[in-house]
């Protein structure tokens, strides 16, 4: 059994309030709001801004030359590929990349970003690994069992866009990377007494994973 296995069958409660969120739901249907989406979207590149820097973090954390290329290639894939996603979606909608840039954190925003660098930066590799896995691990889980999904309605080439980008093989091979990682790193670090600490981590990461879809749907219901 990996490290995310474990981590995910001890929390399932918190891992299905986020990875089977209305949100979710919504968007697999294409019932979810446009407001909801383009407020998700909006603040998820603010939340991309500082997991990029949780990538750098991880550089530094890097106990070796390996490691340090493993999180190079993460923060590569987040400034890259995601945020241009982002940037392409709201695009669509008459939002600027500098609009984008000039937005306000929503409290959402700032509690799981916060989070994830304040574990990081009193924990080690393994702690920052940890609250980075339900994004990255998450997200691709939550493409790969929507994506038979077929979108109605007026939004549904976004929804069917974001479905595919998070389904693709090269997301998918990024976040089975990272899962690898994150198991050799637990080799190194882990032990039975540090585990009940590392799942409280996950299990925080994922209930504030489900709180940021729910920003979005709060959005659409001002």
């Amino acid at each position: 059994m990996t490290l995310f296995d474990r981590l995910k069958g001890d929390n399932l409660l918190a891992w299905h309030s986020y990875t089977r969120h209305a949100f979710v739901d919504q968007l697999a249907s294409g019932q979810l709001p446009q407001a909801a989406f383009k407020a998700y979207l909006q603040q998820d590149y603010l939340f991309l801004i500082h997991f990029s820097r949780a990538y750098a973090l991880a550089v530094y954390k890097s106990p070796s030359l390996g490691d340090m290329r493993e999180a190079l290639e993460g923060l590569k894939a987040i400034m890259d590929v995601e945020m241009d996603l982002h940037v392409e979606l709201c695009a669509g909608w008459g939002i600027s990349k500098s609009d984008l840039e000039k937005l306000d954190e929503a409290s959402e925003t700032m509690a799981y970003t916060r989070f994830v660098l304040e574990t990081g930066l009193r924990g080690d590799l393994l702690d920052l690994q940890v609250a980075l896995a339900p994004c990255i691990l998450g997200y691709a889980e939550i493409a790969r069992e929507n994506s038979t999904a077929s979108p109605q309605g007026e939004a549904a080439e976004a929804y069917r866009r974001w479905i595919d980008e998070y389904a693709s093989d090269a997301y998918q091979a990024v976040a089975a990377e990272f899962g690898s990682w994150m198991n050799e790193t637990a080799g190194t670090y882990m032990t039975e007494a540090r585990y009940p600490a590392l799942s409280r981590i996950f299990n925080e990461a994922s209930r504030l994973e489900a709180d940021f879809w729910q920003m979005g749907l709060n959005c659409s219901n001002p």
